[in-house]
């Protein structure tokens, strides 16, 4: 048997000693993430063996072993799953999520709690065996291979690895811990039962450990009872026995089930370090039957907006896991939800191609996306009572109302900071809960400077004659909340949505109105306050447009390369100018945004509105410098709005000529 020696990848060394190091503090994480990789192990030779009962081979009970040989100072994590082949044991063991290691190395900031909470995000979890190790042994076998073909993989977390093949009766994998001085308390069967009660009670296969009894020691002088004994200790008996509940958490009875369950059940199956914000256990009767365990997590991962990232829900079919990136059970703009779904309705040989087209998965679908938002309706009643929540008619909640105990004040908030920008997809995307998620949409305006106006608050205080919901998108709320093109709005008191987030734009072309008044961009058309103007307003407004007639021809002129035309506004109060698009027209900011996504786009220009009455554009009128201050006065309004002249050299050379 001859033995190859392999370099790790090369960011895996200084991940390593991040993994020593960040979670030395919650050592005993290792554990918990060791023995999930053997219950994934054992969901996957049951996938596998849906069409290949042979796999099974003549043990077909699933299970895992921890034991540990004090003398040797070892720790071994065994399962008899799927097993690896060489190969798969050089690409998983040797890499880290293989093309995802670079970016997960671009994530780290040197600050423990939460370089730690990466761990796990990229397939990771084996190398916490390293927080208690100084050397790694891994023995294994693929189903359905020869015993001849097994391999063992030895390292001890430095540079390198080493592999050999090995003959190995059984299947499965067994993890072999050398542990450190400081990592002897794991060679002790109370504290590994406290840790697998902690963290892995609610695996669904059972986890064996070889039961101990009390032993008294040796007399101290033969046939002497009143003598004195040696110290006893406690003694391997030779039978095993399973020292977590085996029973998957979300078929259990809530009465059973600790809120501290539910969230070390959510880190388990995340790899978050964090408690869960909140949480819905359901079970669904009707057409189709399925219990649903779904969790919002607290804080948004790095990697929200990759929309091709694998979805957090793990499918089941009668508790038989199928697969773990169900993106066909939840829509996109959720993927930030993590969860089960357990079907009993599911065939068990469904494909993906399958499953996408099933009806009874579109059901599931439907009644998790229903669920979630109703969840989400929850946070928000209880951040803002007088929102009420909508609820799925078809749901029995097998929890008690108050058991995500973490409905408290402020978690709506929370969400929203986290995950509101992604959920504001589901407006163009969801067209059967639009109007749902349209309730659950939240802003800054010009009246407060929190994040925390929805659109139902806002028409609650509209003013007595406004007929439309006024909003504004920018770069950053500072752009948008001192944009010369909310001005008049100010002045008439007339609150203005501040919208800053990139989705924004795209998101509300697919929300015209909100329960029946229209949502009206103030940096689109020509304004037009109705009602709240007074007829001496509009008469003066007019009187202006026709006196600066001469002015307009010779701005259209000046400014013909970058204008679509010039007009007098009624939107500026204070400023000299702006930049707006038509009714239809794509706004300047989403312009830039395509702009810098490579996109191309349609040759169209702004129209630039002047306030008449402003000193600068009353300067203009014979002014010798004519053609140099136009162009200030449109590389202003394009900064104003967030944009850059397109030649900042020729605006800097402008601007100088006019100050001396």
């Amino acid at each position: 048997m001859s033995t190859q020696k392999h370099a790790f990848q090369a960011e895996v060394a200084q991940l390593l000693h991040l993994v020593t190091h960040s979670l030395y503090s919650n050592k005993e994480i290792f554990l918990r993430e060791l023995i999930s990789n053997a219950s994934d192990a054992c969901d996957k030779l049951r996938f596998e063996a849906l069409n290949n009962n042979a796999l099974y081979e003549d043990a077909p009970n699933l299970e895992v072993r921890v034991s540990f040989d004090k003398d040797a100072k070892t720790l071994t994590i065994q399962d008899n799953g799927i097993g690896m082949s060489q190969q798969e044991a050089i690409d998983h063991l040797g890499t880290i999520a293989k093309s995802g290691t670079k970016d997960f190395m671009g994530k780290l900031s040197g600050d423990q709690k939460q370089d730690a909470q990466l761990i796990g995000q990229f397939g990771v979890g084996f190398y916490s065996g390293f927080i208690v190790a100084d050397k790694i042994t891994v023995e294994s076998r693929r189903a359905g291979l020869p015993a001849e073909q097994g391999v063992r993989w030895t390292s001890g977390g430095s540079g390198d690895f080493e592999v050999e093949t090995i003959t190995r009766p059984a299947r499965g994998t067994s993890v072999i811990l050398h542990l450190r001085d400081d990592a002897e308390e794991y060679l002790n069967a109370w504290k590994l039962k406290q840790v697998i009660a902690k963290y892995s009670d609610h695996i669904s296969l059972p986890i064996l450990m070889e039961k101990e009894e009390w032993k008294d020691g040796e007399l101290i002088n033969p046939g002497d009872e009143n003598g004195g004994r040696q110290p006893g200790g406690m003694v391997k008996t030779g039978e095993w026995e399973t020292v977590n509940k085996a029973s998957a958490l979300w078929t259990r009875p809530k009465k059973d089930i600790t809120d501290e369950q539910y969230q070390e059940f959510y880190k388990a199956i995340s790899h978050d370090h964090e408690a869960p914000l909140t949480w819905a256990h359901n079970r669904v009767e009707g057409n189709t039957e399925y219990t649903q365990l779904l969790y919002i997590p607290a804080k948004a991962p790095f990697d929200l907006w990759n929309r091709d990232k694998k979805a957090g829900i793990k499918l089941y079919v009668k508790r038989v896991f199928i697969m773990d990136d169900a993106e066909a059970l939840m829509p996109s703009y959720l993927r930030f939800v993590k969860g089960v779904i357990d079907s009993s309705d599911l065939p068990l040989n469904v494909s993906r191609e399958l499953l996408q087209e099933s009806r009874d998965v579109k059901a599931i679908r439907e009644g998790n996306t229903r669920r979630v938002l109703g969840l989400l309706e929850e946070l928000a009643k209880a951040d803002a009572p007088a929102a009420a929540p909508e609820t799925a008619a078809d749901v029995t909640d097998v929890t008690d109302k108050n058991a995500p105990a973490t409905l408290a004040e402020d978690k709506y908030a929370t969400f929203w900071r986290e995950f509101g920008a992604v959920l504001k997809e589901g407006l163009g995307e969801d067209l059967t809960h639009r109007e749902r998620i349209a309730k659950l949409l939240r802003y800054a305006s010009t009246t407060t400077d929190s994040v925390s106006v929805s659109l139902a608050d806002y028409k609650a205080r509209m003013k007595e004659g406004q007929k439309a919901i006024y909003y504004i998108t920018a770069d950053s709320l500072a752009a948008a909340r001192n944009s010369p093109q909310i001005e008049v709005f100010r002045k008439k008191g007339l609150e203005v949505l501040l919208m800053s987030d990139r989705v924004d734009e795209w998101a509300l072309s697919y929300l015209q109105e909100f329960d029946g008044t229209p949502l009206q961009s103030v940096a689109k058309g020509a304004v037009d306050l109705g009602d709240l103007q007074d007829e001496a307003e509009k008469k003066a407004a007019e009187e202006a447009a026709e006196s600066v007639k001469p002015l307009l021809e010779q701005l259209k002129q000046a400014l013909k390369d970058e204008v679509e035309d010039v007009r007098v506004t009624t939107r500026l109060v204070d400023s000299p100018a702006c930049l707006v698009v038509k009714d239809a027209g794509m706004s300047l900011q989403l312009a830039r945004m395509l702009k810098q996504a490579g996109q191309k786009l349609p040759d169209t220009k702004p129209v630039l509105e002047i306030n008449a009455e402003h000193p600068l554009v009353k300067k203009l009128d014979g002014h010798p410098r004519f053609d140099d201050l136009a162009h200030v006065l449109y590389d202003q309004a394009l900064l104003a709005e967030g944009g850059l002249p397109e030649d900042p050299a020729a605006y800097v050379r402008r601007v100088n000529a006019l100050l001396v």
